[in-house]
């Protein structure tokens, strides 16, 4: 079952998981906003709930109102969280959702620690995952003591899963190019700023990759794929708009390294950024959970980490396989105004191959044709309202919205 709080019905990743499962015959079920999202109209869908939420409701809400859907379905199915918001209370209320439900059984505070943007930078410096320096202030003084002496531009980042719904203090990850535009947006973050403030990885020196991956019980990676990002949107700093698969044992080693570290299991989507200047992969984003562009990736035996979870979590083997190297992945409704964005850029992906060895669309399908319709339908004013969103944060001085980091949390990339 498609688990997402808030409100975000545009999501291709929730579309890519009930299709993976639904077209190998599992019965799929979904939380959507309305009757009318794209998840909603899929052929593979059996029943969606309709359930309208912020992600700032009390978890007890939360976990009352999955239990009543459990209850509905009348027998456990896998949950396939969607957001940081749906991992973390998933992780704290597993005891209270165990019956009624199957998913991996994670320590109950570690899905949060890695949503959170400081107990990620904590946990790299614990076990030498390399990682951008960053800055925790705890007053408008902590802020105004950095920007002395920082080098600018700085990123600046939503600091915590849960409080970036309630009290977001940027609209996603934001470059800052100046002290003074720094000290003007911290003036609106009130007494206790929520942010992380963090080392601006130049984008013309530099690579984006991710990695995903299923860990089992014993947190030993069951399906792992790696790919590098050819372009986001909105541009540097939002959701993988276009994307190869390509083969990194270096990559695909650091991030079973950790994971073993830490002792996670489950799907994880991870955001990293190759700097060229010292030739590290910088750790920016863990994701706790199944990416939006997760269907970017499948293994030579049909597999990728939805697919990997529910075999694993309903007692049968994970085919092995090697990924499909070169395959392609397009989010058709960004990827057209990423395109123009980034030919104005300096970014470049030396690693992406020059032509594809296959494409996977993420709205539009031959077999389910429906929920690309019903995006389109959908599409037109929010497209419209982010990019007028943009506009006014460009207009403010020297911030913007490309950040040479990683994607913001709240694109749920």
């Amino acid at each position: 079952m498609i688990v997402k709080f808030g409100d975000y019905p545009l999501h291709h990743g929730g579309v890519g998981a009930i299709r993976s499962l639904g077209r190998l015959g599992v019965p799929m079920y979904a939380i959507t906003e309305d009757p009318y999202t794209p998840a909603a109209s899929s052929r593979y869908l059996r029943r969606a709930f309709v359930w309208p939420t912020t992600g700032t409701e009390d978890p007890d809400r939360l976990v009352e109102g999955l239990l009543r859907v459990g209850k509905r379905i009348g027998r456990p199915a896998v949950l396939v969280p969607t957001d940081e918001e749906a991992a973390v209370l998933i992780a704290e209320r597993q005891q209270e959702l165990g019956d009624a439900f199957l998913f991996p059984r994670v320590e109950a505070g570690l899905p949060r620690r890695l949503a959170s943007k400081q107990g990620l930078h904590e946990l790299c410096v614990e076990h030498g995952i390399p990682t951008p320096v960053a800055s925790f202030p705890q007053s408008y003084d902590d802020i105004e003591r950095f920007a002395r002496t920082a080098r600018f531009p700085v990123v600046a980042k939503n600091r915590e899963a849960f409080v970036r719904r309630s009290r977001p203090a940027v609209n996603g990850t934001t470059r800052i190019a100046s002290r003074e535009a720094l000290l003007s947006l911290a003036r609106d973050w009130g007494e206790r700023p929520g942010v992380i403030l963090q080392e601006y990885l130049p984008r013309e020196e530099a690579e984006d990759w991710i990695v995903h991956a299923y860990f089992d019980a014993d947190s030993n990676p069951r399906a792992l794929f790696t790919g590098v990002k050819v372009r986001s949107w909105p541009p540097h700093a939002g959701m993988t708009a276009n994307a190869y698969v390509v083969d990194n044992p270096e990559l695909s080693d650091l991030a079973a390294r950790f994971i073993k570290q830490i002792g996670f299991t489950g799907i994880i989507d991870l955001d990293l950024r190759f700097d060229r200047r010292d030739g590290q992969y910088k750790l920016l984003d863990f994701n706790p959970r199944m990416g939006a562009q997760f269907r970017l990736f499948e293994s030579e035996s049909g597999v990728d980490v939805v697919r990997a979870m529910h075999l694993d979590l309903t007692g049968r083997d994970v085919p092995e396989g090697e990924q499909r190297a070169g395959h392609r992945y397009i989010v058709e409704n960004i990827d057209l105004p990423a395109l123009l964005a980034y030919r104005r850029g300096g970014y470049t992906t030396p690693h992406a191959p020059t032509r594809a060895s296959g494409t996977e669309l993420a709205w539009l399908a031959g077999d389910d044709p429906l929920p690309f319709l019903t995006m389109l339908a959908r599409f037109v004013r929010p497209g419209a309202r982010h990019l007028y969103q943009l506009w006014r944060t460009n207009r403010r001085g020297g911030v913007g919205g490309g950040t040479g980091a990683a994607p913001p949390a709240e694109s749920r990339g």
